[in-house]
């Protein structure tokens, strides 16, 4: 179950909207670890859009560098104190971020068009396998679907006939003075296979930069917060404060050799 909860926290971080107030997200991130829910996010519709800068295979090392449970010790999530060995410990996975190959009108998905520009999205079924297996390994991890018609809804297939389904519910985006691309996405997560099911709430918030270097490169400042969901006997002791806060320090090195394969016509 341990095991299973730090799937939870790491799984979707990888993943259109109106733009907050500048600078909103990037002071949140400075803020760390004073967290409150995050309350300007609108409704997700249609898929997170990422700069063309990222666009391509990826190489992600990925670091938790710091972590803390704001209302221990009267409310410690499962998991927390586990998740102690992963501090400062690198995890290595590919990732893709590809041309959107839809749009959503109504609650069907229409092809984009030839001469229609195309977003930059996550390859989410992609991307979550990597890190999903990364994180419990191969055997544990069986796969990883996207609903068809929604991008937003993602199912992890477990070894045991157990699920890991996650909704985007909200989410923002920010670009800074200093050529940041901040995202924040809310997860609403259940847990299904054990003897209850387990809900939550997630926030992902992080900070994508690209850098200058012969090859293409990004690092990123990502902070994961878990809020208690309102089926939880703590939920009205937690009100808007997390529960946990894993911060981690991204690195993005790209495979040049795929992406071109990949792009070419």
């Amino acid at each position: 179950m341990k095991a299973i909860w730090n799937l939870c926290l790491v799984c979707f971080c990888l993943l259109w909207s109106c733009e907050v107030q500048a600078g909103e997200l990037a002071q949140r991130l400075e803020n760390f670890p004073q967290w409150q829910k995050l309350t300007s996010v609108q409704p997700a519709t249609g898929d997170l859009a990422y700069p063309e800068w990222m666009l391509g295979d990826w190489l992600v090392t990925s670091t938790l560098v710091d972590l803390a449970a704001p209302l221990a010790p009267d409310i410690i999530t499962p998991g927390f104190e586990g998740n102690r060995q992963y501090l400062n410990q690198p995890i290595s996975f590919k990732v893709k971020f590809i041309p959107e190959k839809s749009v959503i009108s109504g609650s069907k998905l229409i092809p984009r068009t030839v001469n229609e520009k195309k977003l930059i999205v996550a390859d989410r079924a992609f991307n979550g396998l990597s890190l999903a297996r990364a994180y419990l390994g191969d055997e544990l991890v069986l796969a990883v679907k996207v609903d068809p018609e929604s991008p937003n809804r993602q199912i992890t297939l477990l070894k045991g006939d157990r699920q890991l389904v996650s909704v985007v519910t909200a989410r923002e985006v920010e670009n800074t003075k200093d050529d940041r691309y901040i995202t924040t996405e809310v997860f609403q997560q259940l847990f299904k296979g054990g003897n209850n099911p387990y809900f939550n709430q997630v926030e992902s918030t992080t900070a994508y930069q690209p850098q200058l270097t012969s090859t293409p490169q990004i690092i990123a400042d990502q902070v994961t917060a878990v809020y208690l969901s309102p089926q939880d006997k703590n939920y009205f002791q937690a009100g808007s404060r997390p529960v946990a806060l894993y911060r981690y320090r991204l690195e993005f090195r790209q495979d040049l050799r795929n992406t071109q394969r990949e792009t070419r016509p």
